[in-house]
């Protein structure tokens, strides 16, 4: 099937039935799984999708229909049911479609040409339960899980855009149980990446899931203080999260956002880069084009602590009175909305040693639960675990404490330290917070 012709003649069925306007999005994607635990098959599962989105706009009135069905026998039916609902809905004066186009020229080695098989991927998950298993003091095992996916989208719209790509996905992931009775503790490790060569080893992350695990047996809760937190890579990037949700374009024409009103002041720490870059080879989020066709580009969010942006699509801009930054992220049963690609604060210049180094008493956090953030105030507080600090090194494992602030307080007093690794997407250095609350015993 020619992808890009199916959608053309959609949209023009779209324009027969009488929109003004039309995009279709087509996204197939095919999915394989495994998971075992203590040696045994506890999941193989392959999958398949295909999915229609028909987006039309009579006037300003605009209305979404999907299907899984491609034969262009019933693209006549489809745009017409379309073109009815949209006659009948309100009017939105943002609405419409983008102003410019991507050229997409860009090739960003989403594709990898190899296709797992079942028994290698079985063959992984053995290789990191085992490596788990095999640290001592670990008494269980959760599972692992690996998997392939292959996402092929195509675009076209009626004022020209035409556009289509493909990203495959490799992963491997692990949780291990240490302790028994009511004293037990887990945890994991993982790898994600659209290339198989960029996988993490199995046996390594078998065995960090391990250590983990063991490092967080016997936890103790600590005094409430306020004190520095540190957060460990894989939570600092929901620091990110949050930032990226303040600055997104509709929660900022909403003015649901604690950052509405801060464009082009400092944010951000003196000397905190954040970066989005959609282009970045072989990224988790690349695209070269987005959601609405615009290329986007790479861009610095934050510079020098400064706001520099919104994430915007097309709908969010018009509102603001700006332009798309090309952030549109949409799938077939909904319209766009703005979200950020490879998002990722820029390293600092010190190692997580030398960042905790002066710490006489402060919390080390590993693993965050809940999502007790207000988007409107800045207002955070979210439970923790992790581990104390004290006298600049690793202490006592500790869980059911809570940290809290204002993240306007805590964008303002961050610091990087130099160990960044792109695994998530969305993607931090360990950052230290200054004065934050531990809400403990």
């Amino acid at each position: 099937m020619d992808r890009l012709t199916t959608l053309a003649d959609l949209i023009a069925a779209a324009k027969r039935a009488g929109a003004d306007a039309a995009d279709a999005l087509l996204v197939a994607s095919t999915s394989l799984s495994v998971r075992r635990r203590l040696g045994a098959i506890e999941q193989l599962e392959r999958s398949e999708g295909f999915d229609l989105g028909l987006r039309v706009f009579v006037g300003q009135r605009a209305a979404i229909v999907s299907s899984t069905d491609a034969n262009p026998k019933g693209f006549a039916t489809l745009a017409e049911r379309a073109v009815a609902m949209a006659r009948v809905v309100p009017a939105d004066p943002f609405a419409g479609l983008p102003d410019a186009m991507s050229t997409q020229t860009r090739d960003l080695d989403l594709a990898d040409a190899e296709e797992p098989s079942a028994e290698g991927l079985l063959a992984r998950t053995a290789a990191a339960e085992e490596a788990a298993l095999a640290v001592s003091g670990v008494t269980n095992s959760d599972g692992a899980d690996a998997g392939w996916g292959r996402y092929e989208l195509a675009m076209v719209g009626s004022n020209g855009f035409a556009g289509s790509f493909v990203r495959t996905s490799h992963s491997i992931s692990t949780t291990a149980v240490a302790g028994a009775g009511t004293a037990m503790e887990r945890d994991y490790d993982w790898s994600s990446t659209v290339h198989l060569a960029d996988l993490g080893d199995p046996v390594a992350i078998g065995r960090k899931a391990g250590e983990l695990a063991v490092g967080r047996l016997n936890p103790t809760r600590p005094k409430t203080a306020r004190i520095p937190v540190v957060f460990d890579p894989r939570v600092a990037g929901s620091l990110l999260g949050h930032l990226s949700g303040a600055i997104n374009g509709a929660a900022v024409a909403r003015g649901t956002s604690f950052l509405k009103d801060r464009m082009g002041e400092q944010v951000l720490a003196r000397g905190l880069v954040v970066r989005d870059d959609p282009f970045r080879r072989r990224g988790l989020r690349s695209r070269p084009f987005d959601g609405e066709g615009m290329p986007g580009e790479s861009r610095v969010i934050v510079g020098d602590g400064m706001l520099q942006t919104w994430l915007l699509d097309w709908r969010s801009a018009r509102q603001l009175g700006l332009a798309s930054t090309g952030h549109a992220s949409r799938g077939t049963g909904g319209p766009p909305s703005p979200g950020a690609t490879n998002l990722w604060l820029e390293p600092g210049d010190l190692t997580p040693a030398a960042l905790m180094a002066d710490i006489a008493e402060g919390l080390y956090v590993t693993d965050l639960i809940g999502m007790g953030v207000n988007g409107i105030t800045g207002d955070y507080s979210r439970g923790a675990a992790g581990f104390m600090i004290r006298h600049g090194q690793l202490a006592e494992p500790v869980s059911e404490i809570t940290i809290a602030g204002n993240l306007r307080d805590i964008f303002l007093n961050m610091t990087p330290a130099n160990d960044l690794e792109f695994r998530r997407g969305t993607d931090s250095p360990t950052a230290r917070i200054e004065g934050l609350t531990m809400a403990g015993s």
